[in-house]
């Protein structure tokens, strides 16, 4: 399984996570993992809902969850942003 390395903010927390994600995965299935996942991390700061969104850091563009990861054009190095 291919995987890259990206780094998720998360404003709930004023935090920033280094997250591997695999690149064939469909993002809502990345999208389940990352906001259980950071909700852990966070210590509760940040609670997962089903409303959740990851988005591009720098541009704001919200990533369509029915495409996989690679298709998407993450990579490693990119940041992203779960709101």
């Amino acid at each position: 399984m291919n995987k890259v390395l990206v780094e998720i903010f998360l404003p709930a927390a004023d935090e920033s996570y280094d997250v591997y994600i695999p690149l064939d995965s469909q993002m809502s299935e990345v999208l389940t993992l990352v906001s259980s996942l950071l909700s852990d991390l966070s210590h509760g700061t940040y609670k997962a809902t089903p409303d959740a969104v990851l988005c591009d850091a720098e541009s704001g563009i919200i990533f369509n969850i029915n495409m996989a990861v690679a298709e998407l054009g993450i990579q490693n190095g990119s940041k992203l942003m779960l709101i």
